[in-house]
């Protein structure tokens, strides 16, 4: 789960992006307009965590750019205004929730995770597909009702497959949505191959079939279909 946040007060920004990590988010930061309007430019994301008054611009100028680009990406406006008219106006051009200064990261974490919610599994926090069952808030998944242990990285893989089934990813979408932004920069992505086989193998141990199918020269595809 890919999260930018936009945010200029350096304090809160490392708060939070430290705070998330430690749930398991990738994590990326921008603390002006101009290089968050690049990030918005060039990478996919979750979700944005986006504040109002930023140096160079404004967050609500952003939030009507990301949705040009990408209008799966759920908006999270934060903002030390608690006035009425930039929540209409971020809820009209595309925002998802709005959450005013100061919060606990605590109340930010389950904005976030009921906007995932929402936004991947129609608000469910149990997730079913077919012997797989993934409770979201608890981070506990079972195959044919026994708990399966996964690494971060597999949970997620997990998780991304499932909300995308029957769709083709990418090796390189999957690199950058369990990875960040910086995994332009890696030479080949053979490792994701290592995260897939561990996650197959786990999944089959527990008497899970094998629904990770390798679409050659394309990427990989989650499906129960032939």
């Amino acid at each position: 789960m890919k999260i930018l946040i936009i945010e200029d007060e350096v304090e809160l920004l490392g708060a939070i992006c430290s705070y998330l990590s430690k749930e398991n988010y990738v994590c990326e930061t921008a603390s002006d307009f101009s290089s968050a309007e690049e990030k918005l430019a060039i990478y996919h994301y979750d979700i944005a965590v986006v504040d109002i008054t930023l140096p160079g611009g404004s967050g609500l100028q952003l939030i009507e750019i990301l949705k040009k680009k990408h209008t799966d990406t759920g908006v999270l406006i934060i903002s030390a205004k608690n006035s009425l008219d930039d929540k209409i106006n971020g809820l009209n051009i595309g925002a998802d929730d709005y959450l005013t200064k100061p919060f606990h990261l605590a109340e930010l974490n389950a904005r976030i995770k009921a906007l995932i919610r929402r936004r991947r599994f129609e608000g469910a926090t149990r997730i079913a597909f077919n012997e797989i069952e993934i409770d979201t808030d608890e981070n506990l998944i079972l195959v044919n009702n026994k708990q399966l242990t996964l690494t971060k990285k597999e949970f997620e893989l997990l998780n991304f497959f499932i909300a995308n089934k029957n769709r083709i990813l990418t090796k390189e979408s999957i690199a950058e949505h369990l990875w960040g932004d910086d995994i332009d920069l890696a030479d080949n992505f053979f490792f994701i191959y290592t995260h897939i086989n561990n996650l197959r193998k786990k999944i089959m141990k527990k008497g899970g079939n094998d629904y990770i199918k390798t679409v050659y020269g394309m990427g990989y595809k989650f499906s129960d279909k032939l």
